[in-house]
Parts: C-alpha cells; sequence; structure tokens
C-alpha cells in the first residue's frame, strides 16, 4: 500500500541517528509518502509543536497527525513532553507512540498513565523493524481515523 496524503504528517521525536536512518530506509522500502519531520531532543519537539523558536512561523510547520516520541531524550526527556503535550488542549488530540528501548516497567505504567496511545518497543534487526513500522503505519494512517 502507498500513502501518499500530503494532509498527512508525521512527526518523529529522535535524537539516535543511526536509529532515524534505520527509520528513513525502512519508510522508504514500503512505499509511504508523506512528510516526515524529525526533532532531535525534546526542546526542539515543544518548539515544534508550539511552533516557538526556530519552528515560529506556523505557517510552515504542520501540526503533526502522529508523533513517534523516544522515552530517552537529551535535555527535556520524552516523559516531560508526553505530560506537555497531554496536558495542553489544543495539542492533546495528537497520537502518540512511544518508539523506545525501555521495557521499564515504570516507564511503561507512567506512560500509558499520561495518555499514550500506544508503548512499542525498538524491535532489533532491520527485517524486524520493518515489519513493525508496516503495522505502525497501516495502523494509525490507513485503519485509524485521525483527528483533524
Amino acid at each position: 500500500m502507498k500513502i501518499e496524503d500530503k494532509s498527512i504528517s508525521l512527526l518523529v521525536v529522535e535524537d539516535s541517528d543511526e536509529d532515524f536512518e534505520s527509520f528513513n530506509r525502512v519508510i522508504k522500502s514500503l512505499n509511504f509518502s508523506f512528510p516526515i519531520y524529525r526533532c532531535i531532543d525534546g526542546d526542539a519537539a515543544l518548539d515544534f509543536l508550539f511552533h516557538e523558536g526556530e519552528f515560529s512561523q506556523s505557517n510552515t510547520v504542520p501540526r503533526p497527525n502522529l508523533i513517534l516520541l523516544d522515552l530517552n531524550l537529551p535535555g527535556t526527556d520524552g516523559r516531560e513532553v508526553l505530560e506537555t503535550i497531554k496536558k495542553n488542549e489544543e495539542l492533546k488530540s495528537i497520537p502518540i507512540v512511544v518508539f523506545t528501548t525501555s521495557f521499564n516497567h515504570k516507564d511503561v505504567n507512567f506512560c500509558y498513565k499520561h495518555g499514550v496511545n500506544n508503548y512499542i518497543l525498538k524491535p532489533m534487526g532491520l527485517s524486524a523493524l520493518t515489519e513493525t513500522l508496516n503495522t505502525v503505519i497501516k495502523y494509525w494512517f490507513d485503519l485509524s481515523v485521525l483527528p483533524d
């Protein structure tokens, strides 16, 4: 399936260049074609979402339809980003999928308590990553009805 709806966009909050490069390779191999934005830390993600700092030109920064959020970020970490988004009336309806290496049950419980829509462990290996991302993207952008 090829998703090409230009009204769809994805924000990936990921500090690892290697993980993001693997993500990009998989998305391209699956022929998904929609804007993907990346922030490398929590502060940049919040600036992106609140149209502040380098993202203050709100007409060029779209509201993402889905956020893939790593938890372990430099500066403002993913837990704080999640809390801030879900406390904000304008942002809290954006679905957030935590995509992390942390299998810590405290993290899992914290994220669901604070409104995360899904918690996924980053799989090891390209084949597993491909299968996981294909499922995530199809679920959120093909099967689900997302808020405006």
